[in-house]
């Protein structure tokens, strides 16, 4: 008989049961894994969702705001790129039904996953840092046997993904990737001044990995991004939806616009664009700075960001 497989937070699991936490002593990594995916709602084949036309027509403004409650990780010395759980909730509901499988490239502290549970989907997360994974592991906590869901941190590259999941099993893509090096420079932005967060002066980045996307120039991060997601095009079912949370930067007085180079380089790599989200961080953000008054106008890139939706086109 084989031994319980131990999972991060110290729980065990019989020989049929995936661990939590997947790292490279466990007999599941880096092989496919035995998920077992269902609708488990009574939605009709043709909808997309399981929301309802009231919950529809809200989604249909592309102007969203989000709040943070107590789960949410705030403290940047844990990961310094959190989005909200109600974010990663929303996209989810929107775009899947319960008991379909949702995937995280870039899975960090495990916000994606911790929604995923919420709202009874199956999802698998990876990240290349070991730190993140662990933390994913804390959030979701011990399995629950009465769940109908699993979710799963995978501590992997996200370029070894089509080793663990099988074609045209995803229902959803969605993340917040590196945005290319932009956290990977000191801090100096006016509205951290004053803060007492210690972020003042600091590089930030998730790691300097040189598999890590964080420390690259924007035409080599698009490019890697687009490597990464155009093996990942043929796990996603036909019309199924691939989300990017990103937003511009400002370098040397120029703009950078990501998302642009984003939204080419996905479509060269099979993706097609379907919509454009403005998520409205305005509500979140506090101590805005006096950037370029009198004479330079910049928008803030700390008060919006931009929501990706591509899909994979339907067979012709």
């Amino acid at each position: 008989m084989k031994p319980d497989i131990a999972s991060c937070d110290g729980q065990t699991t019989d020989e049929n049961k995936i661990p939590r936490v997947i790292e490279e002593s466990s007999e599941f990594y880096g092989k496919k894994l035995p998920l077992n995916l269902k609708r488990l709602c009574s939605c009709k084949p043709n909808h997309l969702s399981c929301i309802t036309a009231k919950e529809w027509l809200k989604c249909q403004i592309g102007v969203w705001q989000f709040s943070y409650e107590g789960r949410d990780i705030r403290d940047k010395k844990v990961h310094p790129a959190t989005f909200p759980i109600s974010l990663a909730r929303k996209v989810i509901e929107l775009f899947t039904h319960e008991g379909e499988l949702v995937l995280d490239p870039f899975v960090g502290s495990g916000t994606t996953l911790v929604a995923a549970n919420d709202t009874n989907r199956n999802a698998v997360g990876f990240d290349l840092k070991e730190e993140y994974i662990r933390v994913c592991g804390e959030r979701l906590g011990p399995q629950n046997l009465f769940n109908t869901t699993d979710q799963f941190a995978i501590h992997d590259d996200a370029r070894n993904i089509s080793q663990y999941l099988s074609e045209e099993s995803l229902s959803l893509i969605f993340t917040s990737p590196p945005y290319s090096n932009l956290l990977n420079r000191k801090r100096k932005n006016k509205s951290r001044r004053n803060r007492k967060n210690e972020q003042l002066g600091k590089v930030e980045q998730y790691s300097q990995d040189a598999r890590d996307l964080g420390i690259l120039e924007l035409d080599r991060y698009t490019e890697a991004m687009g490597d990464i997601y155009e093996k990942l095009l043929p796990l996603l079912k036909p019309k199924a939806h691939c989300v990017i949370n990103v937003p511009d930067m400002w370098w040397e007085n120029q703009r950078i616009t990501i998302h642009i180079s984003l939204i080419e380089e996905l479509r060269k790599r099979g993706y097609e664009l379907r919509n454009t989200i403005i998520w409205d961080r305005t509500n979140i953000v506090n101590r805005i700075g006096i950037f370029g008054w009198p004479s330079n106008y910049i928008t803030m890139g700390v008060t919006f960001e931009y929501l990706l939706d591509f899909w994979r086109p339907p067979a012709s």
